[in-house]
């Protein structure tokens, strides 16, 4: 389903058509799929929980996988900002966001680095419905582009690190 607070998959599934990701293996809380972006291994990681309670998930892979949360980067939406814009993050509080704080709380940690893309806020909606209704017509091809823009930023992450990302893709519109 493509709502608002699926556009974390979203971008994972971009970056698994890029990279020719293998066929995602079902873990317990989560599917996970592998793929290597210029011979380094990437495993993109989709919470099968509640969308609140992705730290389970996050976690059990972190255990599986013996990796520090200092190598997660999440990709999820953020209804404080703007459709469409992009922010990478090295870490800090949750921001009101369920899943991020779910993530933080079962981890003990929040530094890992979020790649945040904003899906707006309907005043007039109570949050937790807006998040779960599809995008307009018209939003179809500035969350398009903020998609692929988001797989870019993951991709700069991992080839050139944090502070590059940062500069490349925090621009204000």
């Amino acid at each position: 389903m493509k709502t608002r607070h699926n556009t974390g998959f979203m971008v994972l599934d971009e970056l698994a058509e890029r990279f020719h990701a293998g066929p995602a293996r079902g873990y317990r809380r989560s599917a996970v799929a592998k793929m290597e972006i210029d011979g380094r291994e990437v495993l993109l990681l989709k919470p099968l929980t509640y969308m609140n309670r992705s730290g389970a998930a996050v976690k059990e892979l972190l255990s599986k996988k013996n990796l520090p949360p200092e190598r997660v980067i999440i990709v999820h939406d953020d209804i404080d900002m703007d459709t469409g814009r992009l922010k990478v993050r090295p870490g800090g509080s949750s921001g009101g966001h369920r899943g991020i704080e779910s993530i933080i709380v079962e981890t003990g940690r929040d530094d890992f680095i979020r790649v945040k893309i904003g899906v707006g806020r309907d005043p007039f909606l109570d949050p937790e419905k807006y998040v779960l209704q599809k995008f307009k017509k018209d939003e179809g091809p500035l969350m398009k582009e903020a998609i692929e823009t988001a797989a870019d930023a993951v991709v700069c992450i991992i080839m050139e690190g944090i502070e590059k990302a940062m500069n490349r893709f925090n621009k204000k519109i």
